[in-house]
């Protein structure tokens, strides 16, 4: 796919992409000694083979299934999508399967599990390429594992990138208000989303079997368009509808959650160590893919849910000894922003103090909204740096304060605009009294920031903690550096 990485021998793909087209870079490819192209254009007079396709991207995904020896025919796998909760259900999915004795794998936007291997798949929250997808699938299926967990992003799924999986089961989270850079509008993204269940009917039959399963919640706006392109073996989750899996007698705790799942069979107690009304109907969809899909027993499955202490970079807590609650989220969607600030607002009786950006050329609809919905939850909104990319930093904030304006902010009373998210950590810390929660949205996991077209590192838990320490005189890690703000 890169025309700086291929080798002689090599088939190189040329792929339209959003910012460069890979058909220029052709005659790279061919000096490498490529031994054939692929493209979408019509291009006559290379000196190797050129194919030419509809969809470069596509082929792509199978030519990487078949490279490898369609490694995910011998394997169970499980497909996760959905806007918010993907990367947590796919934990706790990935931990029920490990804790039943399944040799289990788990392919994340956060990273790549393969028996006592942990690889990096990438800097930011998105669904590997196809070749690295089907090059773990093959280290999985060489290593015994049989069952895997993918994370199915909307790029993920439009891309191609899965194409080739061979799914099994396919579960969906939500799908709410993001991407619409990409997709243009919330239809092609609820379409790019609904790939993952229209891709079980292909799935080849396996020898362990395949039940094209697919587990949708009953919750969702979404709920409608999933069932009509499912299939017929589906299984539903909810809070509050009627479904095959139900949550009853919700209970919150200092140690997280209580509830009953509730089905015709049986009521299974569950015990969470997550906090967050979300975070029950992700513990749903989870039991409902391994109890239903993988025939786990539900005591089983709910024994693993509550061995789950936390999940990376999800309500995730930094405690030095201070006097307030210190949390970083990946909450980067109006919708999970919400569910964040609804949680802080259970976890505290003192002040919540929101602090959070919007990435630089991605969906602008988000800065409002996701403005709107911190003033209307949070006591004090910070808002800085979020991966800019090569946008003004000060446009995109002067979009967010406007929006915190109209829905009745106060700038320097109930906002305030901090553009080095350094200085605005520290100034969250400081901000902070006894029994408030201080939550620092948007990077979650993730080790990067991004301005200009540079990754800068950067860890939003490293950064607390070293915010922390210096407020509270203690040794502790250094704050990370970051550019300028423009």
């Amino acid at each position: 796919m890169d025309s700086r990485q291929v080798q002689p021998g090599n088939l190189f793909f040329a792929l339209p992409g959003v910012n460069t087209d890979g058909h220029a870079y052709i005659p790279q490819a061919v000096d490498r000694g490529a031994a054939g192209i692929v493209g979408e254009k019509m291009i006559a007079g290379l000196p190797v083979p050129y194919i030419q396709t509809d969809n470069a991207r596509e082929l792509l995904g199978y030519v990487s299934a078949a490279f490898f020896g369609f490694p995910a025919r011998n394997l169970t796998v499980i497909g996760v999508t959905g806007t918010d909760g993907k990367t947590t259900t796919s934990n706790l999915l990935f931990q029920i399967l490990i804790h039943a004795g399944i040799h289990a794998g788990i392919i994340s936007t956060v990273n790549a599990v393969i028996g006592n291997d942990t690889l990096d798949t990438g800097l930011h929250v998105t669904t590997p390429e196809a070749p690295d997808v089907q090059r773990y699938l093959a280290r999985m299926e060489s290593a015994g594992i049989t069952h895997v967990i993918l994370e199915a992003t909307s790029h993920g799924l439009a891309q191609h990138r899965v194409t080739g999986c061979e799914f099994d089961i396919a579960v969906a989270t939500n799908i709410t208000h993001e991407h619409l850079d990409f997709h243009k509008t919330y239809e092609s993204y609820r379409h790019a989303k609904s790939m993952l269940f229209r891709m079980l009917d292909a799935t080849t039959e396996k020898m362990r079997g395949n039940p094209r399963l697919a587990v949708l919640n009953r919750d969702d706006s979404s709920y409608d368009y999933l069932k009509s392109v499912s299939g017929g073996n589906q299984r539903t989750y909810s809070l509050n509808e009627p479904a095959d899996f139900r949550a009853e007698n919700v209970c919150y705790t200092p140690a997280g959650l209580e509830f009953l799942i509730c089905t015709e069979k049986y009521r299974q107690p569950v015990r969470c160590n997550l906090a967050g009304l979300y975070n029950v109907s992700n513990c749903l969809a989870a039991f409902a893919a391994a109890v239903d899909g993988v025939g786990i027993s539900p005591a089983d499955a709910a024994e693993a849910i509550v061995s789950v202490r936390t999940i990376p970079g999800r309500m995730e807590p930094i405690n030095l000894g201070q006097d307030f609650i210190a949390v970083v989220d990946f909450a980067h969607t109006p919708n999970a922003l919400l569910r964040a600030l609804e949680t802080s607002r259970q976890m505290t009786k003192g002040r919540v103090i929101a602090l959070f950006g919007s990435a630089g050329l991605r969906d602008r609809q988000k800065r409002r909204l996701m403005a709107e919905v911190s003033q209307k939850f949070a006591d004090i909104s910070i808002l800085t740096a979020e991966d800019p990319r090569t946008e003004s930093l000060t446009d995109i904030l002067a979009d967010m304060a406007s929006a915190a304006k109209k829905a009745g902010g106060r700038e320097d009373e109930s906002y305030f605009r901090v553009p080095d998210r350094r200085e605005a950590i520290r100034m969250a810390v400081k901000m902070a009294s006894p029994g408030d929660i201080v939550i620092c949205c948007g990077k979650g996991h993730e080790q990067s920031m991004c301005f200009g077209t540079t990754e800068y590192p950067w860890d939003d838990r490293t950064a607390l903690k070293a915010a922390l320490s210096e407020y509270l005189g203690l040794s502790g890690p250094s704050m990370p550096t970051l550019p300028t703000t423009e």
